[in-house]
């Protein structure tokens, strides 16, 4: 009389596969400082060819520890939120949010490198608002007002009034969790059933149910095949100790 559980691997992959984001980013880093190398280079350039490899690259590219610090926990929480409410649609998601927030930048950006995850951040939370809207279940919206209390202030992010921050990624990053959220709007993850909540089942069949009559009361119900007699034999040895000797 169980749910249907789901396969090990997935609620492994939900913390593994955030994790492992996590993972890249800060070894990234730590290349830069131990062989004092510089990869913003690799970054986003808006309106120039050799930009647009930024679109793969930048996401994995900081500044230093501060802004990778800040980007850690957010993606972290917001990819297992993705994982495990979307697991079918999670890396489909993931994909077109890299492509779209990083060519968005490329189209709107000014002419400096842009890097960071900040994008892919600002997607996630914009996606993960609006489809729970969208799909009207009321686990997902709950799920969208807690992004919004987490991270809800991150919508200044994508308004000019910081200098030094890509304000044109996390607007990138934005509209693309929305064209997203709409884009598979129509794909919501059903709840797990009982098994008594699925169409074929049949209560004279449930091992269970058979143990109460039709007016709910409970009966004894005697096996289908008798017991076997178990015949247990004891032996007893005498002691070598004498009556004089102690423990």
């Amino acid at each position: 009389m169980s749910r249907e559980e789901e396969s090990f691997p997935f609620y492994y992959g939900v913390v593994l596969y955030p994790l492992l984001f996590v993972l890249v980013i800060w070894t990234v880093m730590w290349v830069e400082v131990t062989f004092h190398v510089d990869f913003t280079t690799y970054g986003v350039r808006p309106q120039t060819v050799k930009g647009l490899r930024g679109i793969f690259f930048s996401p994995f590219i900081h500044s230093g520890v501060t802004h990778l610090w800040h980007n850690t926990i957010p993606i972290f929480v917001l990819a297992m939120a993705l994982f495990y409410f979307y697991k079918k649609i999670s890396w489909a998601v993931l994909f077109w949010i890299l492509i779209l927030s990083g060519l968005g930048t490329w189209l709107l950006g000014r002419p400096s490198y842009h890097i960071g995850m900040s994008g892919i951040i600002y997607g996630l939370v914009s996606f993960l608002f609006f489809k729970g809207i969208f799909a009207k279940h009321y686990r997902l919206i709950a799920l969208s007002l807690v992004v919004v209390f987490l991270y809800g202030g991150l919508i200044w992010g994508a308004l000019p009034i910081k200098a030094g921050v890509s304000w044109e990624g996390h607007l990138a990053g934005l509209i693309a969790g929305l064209l997203l959220a709409f884009r598979f709007r129509e794909s919501v993850p059903l709840p797990a059933k009982y098994i008594w909540e699925k169409p074929d089942y049949n209560a004279e069949d449930d091992p269970f149910m058979k143990q109460f009559d039709e007016n709910g009361n409970f009966i004894e119900i005697e096996p289908e095949e008798p017991l076997e007699e178990v015949e247990i034999h004891y032996e007893y040895k005498e002691s070598k100790l004498n009556d004089t000797e102690g423990l």
